[in-house]
């Protein structure tokens, strides 16, 4: 038993860390000014810390340390919106990223490339959904590439770090 609540309450610290390091990510992405004239376009450091959690631990902690660090940054530097759109693309792009890493398919960055559009897509999909006479036609494929890019320096940043995190597992 003892050794069961100290594995629970090591994962649970973890975690904890892991969950702060997102908000302290997603915190100096907001400071860094992206030159790029559309809206919505950024590097999407936390889902560095998402992709090491969902490898690590699986898609429900991952999925928990998502809602979680969504929230956090939405109530500290967003507001409604930006929570809804940022809960939106975070869900649709983790539960891809879960079905394509279960697939064995492709490594981490094939994963994170699939999550960056994935993202986008979803976002894109709920700014239709609230927004009346939203341009998507025009905006989708250019957030779509700026999502596989963002996604592809994200996934080989995490081809680099995770195994010198964790020497075991398939990046």
């Amino acid at each position: 038993m003892r050794k069961r609540l100290e594995g629970k309450s090591v994962k649970t610290a973890y975690l904890g860390l892991l969950l702060a390091l997102a908000v302290i990510f997603g915190y100096i992405e907001a400071l860094i000014p992206v030159p790029v004239p559309i809206p919505g376009i950024k590097l999407g450091l936390a889902n560095l810390v998402i992709a090491a959690v969902l490898y690590f631990y699986g898609p429900f902690e991952a999925m928990t340390v998502t809602v979680l660090r969504v929230l956090i940054i939405g109530f500290l530097f967003g507001n409604m919106f930006s929570i809804v759109y940022s809960m939106s693309g975070a869900a649709a792009s983790l539960i891809a990223m879960a079905l394509l890493k279960r697939t064995r398919a492709f490594g981490i960055i094939g994963v994170s490339a699939l999550g960056g559009v994935v993202h986008n897509v979803a976002q894109v999909i709920a700014a239709v959904l609230i927004l009346e006479g939203f341009p998507w036609r025009w905006y989708l494929p250019v957030l779509m590439l700026a999502g596989l890019a963002a996604g592809i320096l994200v996934g080989l940043a995490d081809r680099i770090v995770l195994p010198r995190i964790y020497a075991e597992g398939d990046y």
